[in-house]
């Protein structure tokens, strides 16, 4: 689940992390009126939207009195922004923050992620850090360097400023922040904090803020966070995909008349790219989570049911782990027995439980054509769906 700027600053000062005074603005005289509550000289305004690159896209504006803040909020909002990490898409900006524009001394790149072999918090740094910190990384991959940080200790401390020395910061580490940060990370299940600029600013000694934060939640997460679910609603998902997330699936929803039923994202992936270069249109992607019960199941496959333009149902399981065929066929057969639509089913089942998935969709009376290949099965679903 991806945080705007403006929420992830919120979350981020909550653990003490300084961000820029800012308020939120949707439209242009809000914006204006919002500098009345920003003691500052100058101001930045900066559309808000959950992808990076905004600076690049013509999204943040520097002005120097509120009536040209309002000027530059009347520019942005309503519109769409399109960014490198958008595609041809691009965002519409429905929101702009009004901060005050600081003086910059240095500006550094901070990130946490997950480290996936020892399931610890890993800090990445650069001291490239900036509006262009992107396109340098990519020329350059080793601007950028990695340490496991652990829990906030003497030894932790000491290692930590080792490695803030090693990317140009010998003076004034800024370590409590940078713990704080991981605290914020671990705590709230994120899967991404990313801190760009992290910069010191030339106001007395010298201050770090976080200009620009973005942070990514663990959709799978959720469950334990019910402060975040106003949040995963203006996400905007459909509420049909809102269901299947309170379900462990994920569902995006898609143009075509092709309900696909999938156990893993890579198998999901791959499942509607067989679909295309057959020539037909999946009408979704899904992936059921592992944590998925036959009811979780029955539900998103429910939610596929609903749509009238869904015209077959290709089924393609791989059991294994905690997802097994015969509760994926189990959750199919409850969603069929509560459906007055029952269109037919195409299904190519492997791995664990397969043979007693296969019984349980024929015995169920579901209205099923099993194949052991998954091409002829996707082959079958296009004929099918016509």
């Amino acid at each position: 689940m991806f945080l705007s700027e403006y929420q992830s600053k919120e979350l981020l000062a909550q653990y003490d992390v300084p961000v820029p005074r800012g308020r939120l603005a949707h439209n242009p005289q809000e914006a204006e009126q919002r500098c009345a509550e920003i003691p500052a000289r100058k101001f930045v305004v900066k559309a808000q939207i959950t992808a990076g690159g905004r600076g690049l896209a013509g999204g943040v504006k520097f002005a120097a009195t509120p009536s040209a803040v309002k000027d530059e909020a009347r520019r942005l909002l309503g519109t769409t922004l399109v960014t490198a990490q958008h595609g041809s898409t691009g965002e519409l900006v429905e929101a702009v923050s009004v901060e005050e524009a600081l003086d910059l001394v240095s500006s550094y790149f901070m990130a946490f992620v997950l480290d996936p072999m020892s399931g610890q918090p890993m800090l990445l740094a650069s001291a490239d850090g900036g509006i262009e910190f992107e396109q340098r990384s990519q020329m350059d991959p080793s601007t950028v360097k990695a340490l496991e940080l652990g829990p906030d200790t003497a030894e932790a401390r000491a290692t930590l400023t080792e490695f803030l020395a090693g990317i140009g910061i010998d003076s004034d580490p800024p370590l409590d922040i940078l713990f704080s940060a991981r605290q914020a990370f671990v705590e709230t299940d994120m899967a991404l904090l990313e801190i760009n600029p992290f910069a010191r600013t030339g106001t007395g000694a010298g201050k770090w803020v976080a200009i620009d934060a973005k942070i990514t939640l663990d959709g799978s997460a959720l469950f334990r966070h019910p402060e975040f679910e106003s949040l995963a609603d203006r996400q905007g998902l459909t509420a049909p995909e809102m269901e299947a997330q309170k379900n462990d699936i994920n569902l995006v929803r898609m143009d075509g008349n092709i309900g696909v039923v999938v156990n893993g994202a890579g198998l999901g992936l791959a499942t509607n790219d067989m679909i295309f270069d057959a020539g037909g249109q999946p009408a979704n992607f899904m992936d059921i989570r592992t944590t998925a019960t036959s009811l979780d199941i029955a539900k998103g496959v429910s939610l596929l049911l609903n749509q009238s333009r869904t015209q077959v149902i290709l089924l393609n399981v791989h059991g294994g782990g905690m997802t097994a065929c015969d509760t994926v066929a189990e959750g199919v057969s409850i969603a069929y027995a509560r459906s007055e639509r029952k269109p037919p089913v195409v299904a190519r089942l492997a791995g664990q439980n397969a043979e007693w998935g296969m019984r349980i969709l024929k015995d169920r009376k579901i209205p099923v054509e099993v194949f052991d290949t998954i091409s002829g099965a996707v082959s079958r679903a296009v004929q099918i769906a016509g």
